[in-house]
């Protein structure tokens, strides 16, 4: 059935038998992972975690009511992480939910889910599941957020900060999460021991410190100069930058040069498009974005977003893509945009 974080919060902590399935589905797939990694915290460290993914659940449908029916090799729990998953495992969404006994909690992390899914219309009428859709937080609702997370590190902060923070990591509950683990270790904070996040500590730690140094990257890697974006990923690395920001300044630039592109298609100039963009780039960036714009077509920008994209979401599941994969990956890029011609 339909729930809200809370309601969920409270039921993986509980270990209730009576839930089965948790389904954490919708476009912030950052903050469906992070919910999905509290499923096992009540069942104690030794507790085992199985996970699966929607190809082989669709190979073997009885597999997910088998593995949260057994107990783990040492006798303790176990808890079933399913990801990457859509309509393809209903069969063994349907065997779980109709097993005689289940005792594993299973947590299914499915992305943006249509509304006619098969999978949702399975799950949100069933009393043995919790369903809730996750969308990034924009605008001031991802300051609160920030602000909430914050509080949950002992961290207090202003407005114009929460909002800061939320800003240079594009709302991604889970990034923010982390930007306060970094602050409240900083400044020594806990929820018994409350400090002061001020700009003079973001000033010094924060992801959008490293925005500069990413956007030479940026630069180097869309302006072709393959040589320039192997120095610049050598600094990020040893500046122990995060895969992630990394990937986001790549795909904010791609989706400006996108968003600039259809001003182009209608017949504008680059000249015409970048001036009716005004504030939108920043003047230092005006020159490389002009001539960006100039070199990426339409379908090679797409590409490039689609690449990125499923870049992220490797990284994110661990799958043995770590920063030398997404290297190569922006490397890659680079050298394709090399061989454009500009005009």
């Amino acid at each position: 059935m339909k729930a809200d974080r809370g309601q969920i919060e409270r039921a993986m902590a509980a270990a209730s038998d009576a839930v089965r399935l948790y389904l954490l589905y919708g476009p912030d797939e950052a903050a469906s992972r992070e919910l999905a990694g509290q499923i096992g915290r009540p069942l104690g460290p030794d507790a085992e975690r199985i996970d699966l993914t929607g190809a082989m659940l669709a190979a073997d449908p009885a597999r997910l009511a088998d593995e949260a029916a057994s107990i783990s090799l040492f006798g303790g729990r176990r808890h079933i992480r399913v990801e990457p998953a859509g309509d393809e495992i209903v069969p063994a969404v349907e065997a779980l939910l109709q097993a005689n006994a289940a005792g594993n909690p299973v947590a299914i992390v499915a992305g943006a889910l249509r509304k006619d899914a098969k999978l949702l219309k399975l799950a949100l009428p069933h009393p043995a599941t919790l369903v809730l859709a996750s969308y990034v937080s924009e605008g001031a609702n991802a300051g609160r957020l920030a602000v909430q997370i914050g509080r949950e590190h002992g961290l207090q902060m202003r407005p114009d900060v929460a909002q800061r923070i939320a800003d240079s990591v594009s709302a991604d509950r889970a990034l923010i999460a982390r930007e306060c683990e970094k602050y409240a270790l900083y400044l020594d904070a806990a929820p018994d021991r409350p400090r002061e996040l001020d700009q003079d500590a973001v000033d010094a730690l924060g992801a959008d410190a490293e925005e500069g140094d990413i956007s030479l990257l940026v630069n180097a890697v869309l302006g072709g100069r393959s040589d320039a974006a192997e120095a610049e990923l050598a600094t990020l690395a040893a500046a122990g930058t995060d895969a992630i920001p990394i990937l986001r300044g790549m795909q904010r630039r791609l989706h400006l040069l996108a968003d600039l592109r259809v001003g182009m298609d209608s017949g504008n100039s680059v000249e015409a498009v970048m001036g009716a963009a005004g504030k939108a780039i920043f003047w230092k960036e005006q020159k490389v974005v002009s001539q960006q714009l100039a070199r990426w077509r339409p379908a090679a920008i797409a590409t490039a977003i689609e690449r990125l994209r499923q870049a992220e979401q490797a990284f994110k599941r661990g799958g043995g893509l770590g920063m030398v994969g997404i290297a190569e990956e922006l490397l890659a890029i680079g050298r394709a945009a090399s061989r454009m011609r500009q005009g």
